[in-house]
């Protein structure tokens, strides 16, 4: 059905089916409630509120640090507990509010941008900032920056990113089919941003059932259009959905407005709908919970600051003990130890697998096949780059464009050698990007 796509990619197995039926259910946090003040890109929120103070869900606590930031909302009512260092999913510790929940769920007042068709440009997007809005795919970018490049006359596109091509999460899935006129009404509230741009909800094939349901509601909007792209990983990584849907190609050094695009994923594009509508800042989210060692995966409304403990306690926790525990997905996701972890706005999905299959396998010398180039989206050498990270070879990683790799792990999938070619490679540009911030 399908033609749009990209060039490598991978096929593995979706796992989708453990989850994909199962429709949201909403859980309340238990009576410790915990928000790093750090959950995007860019410089931490500084928090607005201390120990022993009283506050209601949606009040702001932590406030922005910078353009590149965003503000932190609770989603409980209660007595700030403390402010200290917690441990999140990435295995860092940062400055954290801690909220003892009251169990009321006592509200702040919520103001919605009345009448947004006749708003002004600053408006709108004041009212994405103030409501903490970050790109809920994973990345953590604040919303409001994406939504403010210099030109927004020369924005041609603005892409929904449907295709949640990552194995087992289907949390967009789910919103999809059950709040379309959501994700339908945000994207309109984009496109009023950019006078000249097209809407296009970007989805992969392997929904057909959301394809049908988001052309059926789009059929009266002229400004909106479903694009069914093939399903194949990682199709829904900005730079391949970008080429993808329009043909325009990106790098390393561009962002997707310099080639007149726009990405945000489904669940930052409804978020942007009820800060504008409704007046509600980022507080909740769809987490999937999922995986053959869990007992009952589902899809779960999670309050930001609940632990990944009570998430899993909802879905009947292990029903036998997993070998490996992830945050996210198994592709890009991280590893965990524990879960007494706080969920935060870009916390996609918890993945608990019977089997650790990575660790067992072990690695062998390069037998310069050439599968890793064949499927590396980035059209790079990834053996290559991962010899060059190995040995510390700075000038010859960057010579050979290994800032373009996008740290999918197809490469590791792959590879007949068990070599862990994306993990070598991702701490090279670790080090590269943390010199660029120098």
């Amino acid at each position: 059905m399908a033609k749009f796509t990209f060039v490598g990619g991978i096929h593995p197995y979706d796992g989708k089916a453990l989850s994909k039926d199962k429709p949201i259910r909403e859980i309340l946090p238990g009576s410790e409630v915990v928000y790093p003040l750090s959950q995007h890109i860019g410089a931490p929120a500084a928090p607005i509120v201390a120990k022993g103070d009283r506050v209601l869900v949606g009040q702001k606590i932590g406030e922005s640090g910078g353009f590149v930031s965003a503000p932190i909302h609770t989603a409980v009512s209660g007595t700030v507990k403390a402010i200290e260092p917690r441990r999140v999913a990435t295995g860092d510790m940062v400055t954290s509010i801690i909220v003892e929940n009251d169990g009321l769920y006592e509200e702040t007042e919520l103001l919605p941008l009345k009448n947004p068709e006749k708003r002004s440009r600053e408006e709108i997007i004041g009212a994405i900032r103030e409501a903490g809005i970050v790109g809920m795919g994973g990345a953590g970018f604040p919303t409001h920056v994406k939504l403010s490049p210099r030109e927004p006359d020369k924005i041609d596109y603005v892409i929904a990113n449907c295709a949640e091509c990552e194995p087992y999460l289907t949390s967009d899935y789910r919103r999809m089919l059950e709040e379309p006129e959501k994700l339908i009404g945000g994207l309109k509230i984009m496109l009023m941003l950019f006078p000249n741009a097209h809407g296009i909800l970007a989805v992969e094939d392997n929904k057909p059932d959301c394809i049908a349901l988001l052309k059926q509601m789009a059929k009266d909007e002229p400004k909106i259009s479903v694009c069914a792209l093939k399903t194949k990983y990682p199709q829904g990584g900005e730079r391949q959905l970008i080429y993808a849907v329009t043909g325009r190609r990106i790098n390393s050094t561009m962002l997707p407005a310099d080639v007149g695009c726009v990405v945000n994923n489904v669940d930052t594009v409804v978020a942007i709908y009820r800060a504008v509508r409704e007046g509600r800042p980022l507080m909740e989210r769809i987490v999937t919970v999922t995986g053959d060692a869990v007992a009952d995966p589902a899809n779960f409304r999670v309050r930001i600051g609940t632990a990944y403990e009570e998430i899993l306690a909802a879905a009947g926790g292990f029903r036998e003990k997993p070998e490996k525990i992830v945050c996210g997905g198994p592709m890009m996701g991280f590893a965990m130890y524990h879960l007494n972890i706080p969920a935060t706005k870009t916390s996609t999905a918890l993945l608990g697998l019977t089997r650790d299959e990575v660790s067992a396998m072990e690695p062998g010398p390069c037998i310069n096949c050439g599968r890793c180039v064949e499927v590396c989206p980035g059209r790079v050498v990834p053996s290559r780059l991962a010899d060059y990270a190995e040995h510390s070879d700075e000038e010859a990683f960057l010579a050979n464009y290994g800032m373009e790799c996008c740290e999918c792990g197809c490469c590791s999938f792959v590879c007949p050698a068990r070599r862990q070619l994306t993990q070598q490679i991702k701490s090279m540009r670790k080090i590269q990007l943390a010199k660029r911030k120098k």
